[in-house]
């Protein structure tokens, strides 16, 4: 048997550690209407931690969730989603991932989930992305959340 004395400094020290943040899971809720419109993400900017996991929800059917390959940190995995399923992003990179639904892009459904801080160089490299009309419209309105 061992036994382990601990100083009451040290006791106090282990006991009030501040304990490493959980990650999160984030619902993302695609739709055929919204608040922005029709054919939206909700929430359509998400604001993540390295580790949270992003689920991107089929609330109407006839959806699908992927990145966009012009808007992914370097090094992050693609991810595409099938259609009418969930698709879950675990982000470990920080930086901007553009999403889209492939059916609805032209249609502006995309999303932006921004993973930690945000260089000045990446937000512009972000808002230099060429995007169909309607999905430039929501982008532009999701990166100027980008803080």
């Amino acid at each position: 048997m061992i036994h382990l004395r601990l100083s009451a400094g040290l006791a106090a020290a282990l006991l009030l550690s501040p304990l490493p943040a959980a990650a999160k899971d984030i619902v993302v809720h695609m739709k055929n209407q919204g608040a922005d419109g029709a054919m939206v993400f909700e929430p359509s900017f998400v604001k993540a931690a390295p580790g949270d996991t992003i689920h991107f929800k089929p609330t109407d059917a006839s959806h699908n969730a992927e990145t966009m390959a012009n808007m992914l940190p370097a090094g992050a995995t693609p991810v595409k989603g099938a259609m009418n399923k969930e698709m879950v992003l675990t982000v470990a990179k920080p930086g901007l991932y553009g999403i889209k639904c492939m059916p609805h892009y032209s249609m502006g459904m995309v999303a932006l989930v921004q993973v930690g801080k945000v260089s000045a160089a990446d937000l512009a490299a972000a808002k230099a992305v060429k995007l169909p009309p309607f999905a430039a419209k929501r982008m532009t309105a999701a990166l100027a959340k980008v803080k």
